[in-house]
């Protein structure tokens, strides 16, 4: 199985025909279904179901077309790394940002950065922490943003900062229907307010609520922990309890009718990080890239 036999597969996969894919690679027909045929038996696996119409994808295709979706990006991020480590001034900076980022730190920083290294390409990639770090680990990426908490122990990294030098912080607040509160007009809340309701939470920050509630004296009553936002939200929706997220995180379902309030005394908050592997050296692109958030 070599490179150019997962480029066959994928723009089979992206076809649904032999003839088409041909085509679209402007080779003929026949060499193209011995290269399938041949990817099949070395991998023992049945990748397309034929039909007199098309070529339908079975479970084991599935599995390869992810896969070789990220194989052959970072064949090509590798690729430009290589052509591009001893002087770092062209090339392409693959970064990972959680939504946050990518809408409030990176496009100003992006500019700053193209003014002095005008022939550098973007390969820009959004998500949560998980996914970023996901794609760091996969090396599709060089340099992630991301907020805190994740494992230290992986990556190096630094507070990402602003022109000012204040630190880039989330704070976080409690969402729900408005029956939850106390207070319906007010737009904080202290965190004692919150003992013995029912909360939701993102499992990733599971720790730092914890010991939030627990300084402030009271075990929180978490009734339902889950891996995505969406998830916390919708269940707030639903008005099953109060979802308690990042601020930057709030307003990913619109028009929902929930009161969103700040959490006070104590605030919890997170911290955006610029991120990198520990264990793999850096490109002069990325190194560069690092080095414009360090001077801030």
């Amino acid at each position: 199985m070599d490179i150019r036999q997962l480029k066959y597969f994928l723009t089979i996969a992206e076809e649904g025909h032999i003839t088409s894919a041909a085509k679209k690679l402007n080779i003929s027909q026949p060499p193209l279904s011995k290269q399938l045929k041949l990817l099949e038996e070395e991998l023992g696996v049945i990748l397309f179901n034929r039909t007199s119409r098309s070529l339908e994808l079975t479970e084991a295709g599935i599995l390869l077309q992810n896969k070789s979706e990220q194989l052959l990006e970072l064949y090509k991020s590798t690729v430009n790394e290589m052509k591009n480590f001893n002087d770092g001034l062209k090339g392409t900076l693959g970064i990972g940002t959680v939504c946050s980022s990518g809408i409030n730190v990176l496009p100003q920083k992006i500019k700053e950065f193209s003014k002095k290294y005008p022939k550098i390409e973007y390969e820009i990639y959004e998500g949560n922490s998980f996914k970023i770090m996901e794609l760091l680990n996969n090396g599709l990426i060089d340099v992630g943003f991301v907020r805190e908490p994740f494992n230290t122990s992986l990556y190096n990294s630094f507070i990402i900062k602003d022109n000012l030098k204040n630190s880039i912080n989330d704070y976080f607040v409690a969402i729900a229907k408005a029956e939850f509160y106390h207070d319906t007009k007010s737009s904080t809340i202290f965190l004692k307010d919150l003992k013995d309701k029912p909360l939701i939470i993102n499992r990733r920050y599971e720790e730092i609520i914890k010991n939030t509630c627990n300084k402030a004296g009271f075990e929180p009553q978490i009734i339902c922990r889950n891996d995505d936002i969406i998830t916390s939200l919708s269940w707030a929706k639903a008005g099953i309890g109060i979802s308690i997220l990042p601020l930057t995180a709030s307003n990913i379902l619109p028009n929902v009718n929930l009161k969103i309030k700040k959490i006070l005394e104590p605030s919890i908050e997170s911290y955006l990080r610029l991120i990198w592997p520990k264990n793999k050296t850096l490109s002069n692109i990325s190194r560069n890239f690092i080095e414009m958030f360090e001077l801030i």
